[in-house]
């Protein structure tokens, strides 16, 4: 019998037996299910049986601290000798020194944890094919693996060509697909291209995407207008994947979606009607690009939040009721509350007003811009339930990843965007192991605007990743079938 640090539920142990000796393996695994401790858990078994001697995972840029600072630390076997090493983009003479200790370290398990975004550029790879790793038995892990979706991208080709120099590659994540599926060639050729039978990219999809031939001026392409085959799909993956759902093993609380309403001011309705009549003018143009209607939809959104940008960081501002209808929502709540935002604008405007009503203290915010340092200290804040800090805001792409915020349970989306991968992410920041009250999802919607539209892909998006994973299909946000933006 294994000799674990942490006890695991059932679901965790038959993952790791089914997967433990596996040269190829995939933990499809809902955030909050404890993927990250079953994949501790194969390393330490394959070492403990002479089978292992380095592990290198590779994360996001939030996540990869997560691994070093809390997931190894709590979960690794005190009786496996290990040591963990970490690839920073900027090194100094220390942190060089650091990495040379990594490539020299034979006395355990040698853990190498690196941020995906080093190998935008040649130096990570070239430290870990020509310096880190050696004739001896590998893992390669990567967290969440919807960062390697785009068969086309230099990152993907990377990790791709990258496999062939372990003995074991790990795949983790919760939600495999998030635009389509056809998200999952790439990570399962990550694992061994011949996993699913298809040796390139449009051999897949067109077994499994329904395509049209259209016109757009004088260039024609094939336009994906459907699936089919994803029955058959999913019982490919079932050779090769753990998938497990929150509902299915974890007696965790219910979640409740709720939407609250906003009215459009006068003067809002008129900026968004100039701007919609822009983007309809733009969509009619045949040399139209994806990047160009994008654009108008951003602005839409900006302006349902009250705010165009003139300039860079200088916006032209106007009555909105959004930030009067979260003040509201907030009064009818207790205890703390996660409030997400797709703009930094939006943040910054978010964190004012609670400032002014609750208190300088009553608040902080995660973004892109904010310190390692200062991120680390709000979580701490946050679920300290003794803190003042009672709000915490966040960007879903720079704080939806690696957290645990379960001293909330009231969730308000003040701004969303088509990124399914960052939605359910997000969620699930309270909704985890840990979380005992029932978690109520609060998103404020604009009717008759783009605010539905992006609800509306997003469900969709969801019915797609049920079928192609197996799945029935969750509960979630109800908006109205056909929405006029």
């Amino acid at each position: 019998m294994f000799n674990y640090k942490t006890k695991p539920y059932e679901h965790q142990e038959k993952a790791l037996f089914d997967s433990h000796d596996k040269p190829n393996w995939a933990y499809f695994m809902e955030m909050g299910c404890g993927k990250s401790k079953v994949l501790i858990d194969n390393a330490a078994w394959l070492y403990e049986n002479k089978d292992l001697t380095t592990l290198v995972i590779i994360a996001p840029k939030g996540v990869y601290r997560n691994w070093v600072l809390k997931e190894i630390p709590a979960h690794m076997p005190d009786h496996i000798p290990h040591k963990v090493f970490t690839w920073y983009t900027q090194t100094n003479k220390k942190k060089e020194q650091e990495l040379w200790d990594a490539v020299r370290y034979t006395d355990g398990l040698r853990i190498l944890v690196m941020n995906i975004e080093a190998f935008a550029s040649a130096k990570a790879m070239r430290f870990l094919t020509d310096k880190f790793l050696r004739r001896d038995v590998s893992m390669i892990t990567i967290d969440e693996s919807t960062t390697i979706k785009n068969p086309k991208a230099k990152r993907t080709k990377a990790m791709v060509g990258l496999r062939q120099r372990f003995t074991y590659a790990r795949l983790l994540t919760g939600s495999p697909v998030t635009q389509s599926p056809l998200d999952l060639f790439s990570q399962c050729a990550f694992l061994d291209e011949g996993l699913l039978n298809f040796h390139n990219f449009y051999a897949f999809q067109a077994r499994y995407a329904i395509t049209r031939r259209q016109k757009m001026g004088t260039h024609s392409f094939d336009m994906i207008v459907g699936y089919r085959n994803l029955n058959e799909l999913a019982d490919k993956l079932k050779n090769f994947s753990t998938r497990v759902l929150k509902r299915d093993c974890l007696d965790l609380p219910d979640k409740t979606y709720t939407i609250r309403h906003v009215a459009m001011t006068p003067e809002q309705r008129k900026h968004y009607e100039s701007i919609k009549h822009t983007a309809l003018t733009i969509i009619g143009d045949d040399m139209v690009t994806a990047p160009q209607a994008m654009t108008q939809l951003l602005r839409l959104q900006q302006v349902l939040s009250g705010y165009l940008p003139v300039e860079e960081d200088k916006y032209e501002k106007f009555e909105t009721n959004r930030i009067k209808t979260l003040l509201e929502v907030l009064d009818e709540v207790t205890g703390k509350v996660i409030i997400w935002a797709r703009f930094v604008e939006d943040i910054r405007q978010i964190e004012d007003a609670l400032k002014e009503k609750y208190g300088d203290n009553s608040t902080g915010s995660f973004y892109g811009a904010t310190k390692d340092e200062d991120r680390e200290q709000l979580v701490q804040d946050f679920q300290d339930l003794d803190s003042p800090v009672r709000f915490f805001i966040g960007n879903p792409q720079t704080a939806g990843y690696g957290l645990t915020l379960t001293s909330a349970n009231n969730v308000v989306y003040y701004s969303n965007n088509f990124n399914l991968e960052n939605r359910m992410q997000s969620e699930d920041r309270c909704h985890r192991i840990g979380q005992n009250n029932p978690v109520t999802y609060v998103d404020l919607v604009v009717e008759d605007s783009v605010d539905e539209h992006i609800a509306r892909v997003l469900q969709g998006k969801i019915k797609l990743a049920s079928q192609a994973l197996g799945e029935e299909m969750r509960q979630w946000l109800q908006v109205k079938e056909k929405v006029r933006i």
